[in-house]
């Protein structure tokens, strides 16, 4: 979603900083991040501890368990004493029930190089929400201030309990990893430093916040420890005043900018699920609007703990203030991302996926006749597929996004005998462009999909 959107309004191709991290690690540049190093100093002259934090995955799509490798790697050339990993598990861009086997590779890893010991375990549902249900994020953060969590000694029976209670990845309750005299194994305290590895920023923030945030007010903090530093791997937040390791990478001559600067109004407007990546993600990667840019952010339903039980999300009244704004006859451009498909596909539900297309459908049926009155052009497309593949081959449940190719479609009453090419997400804004008659800047290296 993320790499998705960004790449849609950029209009080019922008390697993503999985890209980035991966090749500093393969070049050696990983081990001497400046970054990095300072934190790694600063916990041996205080003789403190190293916690690393995020998501055990391979997926790579908020992390990669190649970044906690090598992070672990970093610690044993810098020879650090007190390593204490705290992997929350995947579920939902990786199989469900994959977690114990990562917890072995990590495991395995740890026990080769001599390095690191695993601390807690829980599921993102958890440790990343990004719906501000602070009563999830609540139970991670005393988890690994206040030993709040079910006390076992070994990580994958941990989890294969888990499992069966009827928990997958995903959800996997806050884990307590003890040692033989039933001592927390690492719990993070004054003093310690974190790396919070994921490169991914929306569902980082705000485990982030609980930890960082000096008027936090979302919950009360019954323990808050007195860090040396909290070093994020990518910068999740341009207001968060935290050391970055890979800080962001300035894109100019994107979409948003573009129509800002020819004067013209813009609106983003999506669910909370998907408003991020309207906004930040389709911006680059700037937190600020552009001038003339609105943004409308529609609550997602939070009275359901998964959207499999209301498949309809938010979308009917994110189609009421669309259709309301486009009647206004303000904006020259609007972008809208529908959350359906993508977070109930996540569920592995089909009957529920099948519902969501057509709380989708429908919502698509009442915008199209109010852009056509209005004598106006729309595209339809996804940053990437999910609910499409619901089952993999040997009949599993599928949770995860798919590669496959998605669609678009112009809906132009002026425009009947146009062709359209295939291509790639980064050929959307230009072709956007070329619509609204406006020349793309040079930095935009992806080209119209309306053939000539």
């Amino acid at each position: 979603s993320e790499v998705g959107h960004l790449n849609i309004g950029a209009g080019r191709v922008v390697y993503q900083d999985l890209l980035r991290i991966d090749k500093s690690i393969e070049d050696g540049k990983f081990f001497q991040n400046s970054t990095l190093i300072s934190l790694i100093k600063n916990i041996k002259k205080n003789n403190s501890a190293l916690h690393l934090l995020g998501l055990l995955s391979d997926a790579g799509v908020h992390s990669h368990i190649n970044h906690i490798f090598a992070l672990l790697d970093m610690a044993k050339e810098n020879r650090l004493n007190r390593v204490y990993v705290h992997p929350i598990l995947d579920g939902r861009d990786t199989p469900p029930d994959s977690g114990a086997e990562y917890l072995k590779r990590l495991q395995s890893r740890i026990s080769t190089r001599k390095i690191g010991k695993i601390a807690t375990i829980c599921g993102r549902f958890y440790a990343m929400d990004r719906d501000n249900r602070w009563e999830r994020v609540e139970k991670a953060f005393n988890l690994y201030t206040n030993n709040i969590g079910t006390k076992q000694k070994d990580p994958v029976k941990a989890v294969k309990t888990a499992y069966s209670r009827g928990e997958t990845d995903e959800f996997v309750q806050p884990v307590l990893l003890t040692n033989e005299d039933d001592k927390p194994i690492g719990t993070i305290q004054d003093g310690d430093g974190v790396i919070f590895f994921n490169f991914r920023a929306d569902r980082a923030k705000e485990i982030i916040r609980a930890f960082t945030e000096p008027d936090f007010q979302f919950f009360k903090r019954k323990s808050l420890p007195k860090l040396s530093q909290f070093v994020c791997m990518t910068q999740y937040d341009e207001n968060f005043k935290l050391p970055v390791a890979f800080p962001p990478l300035h894109l100019d001559g994107i979409l948003g900018e573009v129509i800002s600067k020819k004067g013209l109004n813009q609106l983003r407007i999506a669910e909370t699920e998907k408003y991020a990546h309207v906004t930040y993600f389709f911006n680059g990667g700037e937190e600020k609007p552009f001038p003339h840019e609105d943004r409308c952010l529609i609550p997602s339903p939070r009275e359901i703990p998964t959207y499999d039980l209301k498949p309809e999300m938010s979308a009917y009244k994110v189609t009421d203030e669309v259709i309301s704004r486009i009647k206004s006859n303000k904006y020259d451009l609007i972008v809208i991302n529908f959350a359906n498909l993508d977070m109930v596909g996540h569920t592995g539900n089909f009957n529920a996926a099948v519902l969501a297309c057509q709380a989708v459908d429908a919502c698509i049926n009442k915008i199209i006749p109010e852009i056509k009155a209005q004598d106006g052009i729309a595209l339809i497309t996804a940053d990437h597929g999910n609910a499409e593949k619901m089952k993999d081959e040997n009949g599993k449940i599928y949770t995860a996004h798919t590669l496959n190719p998605v669609p678009f479609i112009l809906v132009d009453d002026r425009q009947k005998n146009v062709t359209l090419r295939p291509g790639r997400l980064g050929d959307i804004a230009p072709t956007i462009l070329e619509l609204m008659g406006i020349k793309k800047p040079k930095n935009m290296t992806g080209t119209s999909l309306i053939e000539k």
